[in-house]
């Protein structure tokens, strides 16, 4: 009996101009990873004719190796130099539905004792660890433990008043100031009980948490648009008397030949009869009232939060003068250095989001 032995020969490789000029640059090359200088000359000498032995012995690999690069050169060209083929990697030991159902879980159930989820009680529940719960919840941006207040306006005359602010911000008027104007009410000159711990390495400021009163005061503020400067003023009270003053002070500390836009809030002083009287005295003011529950709308508000972060919020005040004269002095400093503001959502954008919102609200009842 005779056993015919069949010599099993590589499929040949006939290399392109361009694809020759290139794996030349990666097999002579310096600056390539090793193992792209590796490949480029296998095909380099395959493309010569060489055996797969021969080239195994002459590089310092296998022929199972250089048998796999000329068949990926043949299936993938370039690219199959470039990149190594995607491997399946480590088989999960958490399938794929008890992701689903932890996530099920989180969005749409609540534990029998508790408002909320913790990782805890999501891995009690689901049989798992608390890490794995910890992850599950990281890769799909879950955060039971967050919320988040919202308030939508029941203003019937929403749209119409978004589109004239929102018009203020984006197209302004010529020959006139858009200023946002409002009242930050009733902060409190707060002295601490005892003086607190000095930042050092390794430990934060401390205050306690216990406080002496020593009366309030209001910040009236108009934050011009065109260059992000603050005409400001502290006053005792809330009212129309202490709101026309300061459209006093507003006119004395604009030009006169331009007409001012104030935006404004639905607060009650705004509206007065005194104040509509003042107004109609002084032709150049034209007051734009935004939709209720909608502070959002006057930029003022961002300028309000940037004082009380970095000015009140955290400082000690033995006096209401002493409150004021730190109000005034961060007005000042910010007015030789003012930041603009800008505006950037048109109200199409805003009323969808609206419109999705009342949709969602909608689904719960």
């Amino acid at each position: 009996m005779y056993t015919i032995r069949m010599s099993r020969r590589a499929e040949h490789i006939i290399l392109s101009v361009e694809e020759r000029d290139t794996i030349d640059m990666w097999a002579r090359g310096k600056r390539f990873p090793v193992r792209l200088v590796q490949r480029a000359q296998i095909i380099l000498m395959a493309a010569t004719g060489v055996l797969n032995q021969d080239i195994a012995a002459k590089l310092g690999t296998t022929r199972p190796t250089v048998q796999l690069w000329r068949e990926r050169f043949l299936a993938l060209r370039l690219a199959g130099l470039e990149k190594d083929a995607p491997r399946p990697g480590r088989i999960p030991r958490i399938s794929a539905k008890k992701i689903a159902e932890v996530v099920e879980a989180t969005l749409h159930t609540k534990p029998c004792n508790a408002t909320h989820w913790s990782t805890r009680t999501m891995a009690a529940a689901q049989g798992i660890s608390e890490k794995t719960v910890r992850r599950i919840w990281k890769q799909h941006n879950l955060k039971p433990h967050l919320t988040k207040t919202f308030k939508l306006s029941r203003d019937r005359q929403f749209v119409e008043k978004l589109h004239d602010i929102v018009g203020l911000y984006m197209n302004p008027p010529d020959k006139a100031l858009v200023l946002c104007v409002d009242e930050k009410s009733q902060i409190q000159a707060l002295d601490r009980t005892q003086p607190g711990l000095p930042m050092k390495k390794g430990r934060c400021g401390t205050q306690t948490h216990d406080y002496k009163r020593n009366g309030t005061t209001t910040l009236f503020a108009a934050l011009s648009m065109l260059d992000g400067k603050v005409i400001g003023d502290c006053m005792p009270r809330h009212r129309h008397q202490e709101f026309i003053r300061f459209l006093k002070k507003i006119d004395n500390e604009t030009p006169v030949g331009l007409n001012l836009h104030l935006i404004v809030d639905n607060y009650g002083t705004h509206k007065h009869p005194r104040v509509k009287s003042w107004l109609s005295r002084h032709p150049r003011f034209y007051l734009h009232f935004i939709p209720t529950s909608s502070s959002w709308l006057n930029l003022v508000e961002r300028w309000f939060r940037e004082i009380t972060d970095k000015r009140i919020r955290r400082g000690t005040f033995k006096s209401v003068p002493d409150l004021i004269a730190a109000i005034m002095d961060y007005l000042e400093n910010h007015n030789q250095n003012p930041r603009v503001f800008t505006w950037s959502a048109p109200a199409e954008q805003i009323l969808a989001k609206t419109v999705k919102c009342k949709e969602a609200l909608a689904a719960l009842h």
